[in-house]
């Protein structure tokens, strides 16, 4: 149910498995076991959500059409007999126009010096331009001698020329660095990605499980809930208008033992925008909240009462403290000593 104006359920997100019980420690793992942080690097709408998804068997990270959907790190966890992936999925590199491009670079980068292996995603459908010399400036700054693995990403959808001609140009920004190792892929299909994965493996250190087994994701159930929101107003929205979308979760209660109560308030920047999605009669608002529901519900295994709201923060994207109230963790500013004469 949608309105037009103006936390016990916070647990991890397990993976389809066998009982919990059933699964071994994490320091009982056989000799050789691999484990370690995969951060997925590279500019916007390259498919690091996708890939990361379809690794997991889930949708742990929502994906869009549209630049810039992921905004903040998500973390995905792949646990196989031989080892433990940490997926580290990342906004995507750019040049940031505002406060929240700014949060989203910083939160890309800053994946990187905890990362085991550095994993470059490539869109092979679009030649190489400004947006990834600076994704292999920061690398180039950044590696520290860390294995690079550069996934040439959409394969299907391009000649063999074409690829070649993408991958030479990529390498060529890279220099004099070389990638530890390459390969075409596409996430979409699934075309090479039980290749990728031997080789993040290969390249991952010696090591136990970080997480337990059941688990795929180390993110709260209201912080996806959230996210599912947001997804559904970025597939029905147009324009300008998903760019400007926050959304926070301020209710999440268990009303009984198979019904959630939901309230969440959609931020946006400007009346106009607020009256897109509410739409003629609350149409729009009502089609985003029923899409979210059922996923939500499929996600949740309960029945969802979802109550959305709709407010005007202006220029929110701009304004370090309304960031911070919407969740984007900025960094805060040191203040500056003053010099004692």
């Amino acid at each position: 149910m949608t309105h037009d104006e103006q936390h016990p359920a916070d647990q991890p997100i397990p993976a389809p498995s066998p009982e919990a019980d059933a699964s071994p420690a994490p320091w009982d793992v056989p000799p050789g076991h691999r484990s370690g942080f995969v951060a997925i690097v590279g500019r916007p709408n390259v498919g690091k959500s996708t890939l990361m998804n379809a690794y997991l068997g889930q949708k742990v990270a929502i994906v869009s059409p549209k630049p810039q959907t992921t905004r903040t790190r998500i973390r995905g966890i792949l646990t196989l007999d031989r080892g433990q992936i940490i997926f580290v999925d990342t906004p995507g590199i750019h040049f940031p126009k505002d406060k929240l491009g700014e949060f989203m670079v910083e939160e890309a980068t800053g994946a990187l010096p905890d990362a085991d292996v550095i994993l470059w995603l490539v869109d092979l459908t679009r030649p190489p331009g400004p947006e990834e010399q600076h994704v292999a400036h920061i690398i180039k700054r950044d590696r520290a001698g860390r294995p690079l693995i550069i996934a040439f990403n959409k394969r299907d959808l391009v000649t063999g020329e074409q690829a070649q001609l993408y991958r030479t140009a990529i390498f060529r920004l890279l220099e004099p660095e070389k990638p530890t190792a390459w390969m075409e892929i596409s996430a979409l299909t699934g075309h090479n990605l039980d290749k990728l994965l031997d080789l993040l493996l290969d390249n991952l250190p010696e090591g136990p499980r970080y997480f337990p087994e059941e688990m795929v994701t180390d993110q709260q159930e209201r912080d996806i809930v959230a996210e599912i929101i947001r997804e559904k107003a970025l597939h029905f929205l147009q324009e300008e208008v998903p760019y400007s979308v926050a959304v926070l979760v301020d209710e999440f209660k268990e009303r009984s033992d198979d019904l959630v109560y939901i309230s969440a308030i959609i931020v946006v920047e400007r009346k106009t925008q607020k009256m897109i999605i509410l739409g003629e009669k609350g149409r729009m608002i009502k089609k985003i909240g029923q899409a979210a529901r059922e996923e939500i519900e499929a996600l949740l295994g309960k029945r969802v009462y979802l109550d959305l709201w709709v407010k005007v923060k202006h220029k929110w994207r701009k304004k370090e403290d309304e960031l911070r109230r919407l969740g984007y963790r900025m960094p805060k500013k040191k203040r500056k000593r003053k010099r004692k004469r």
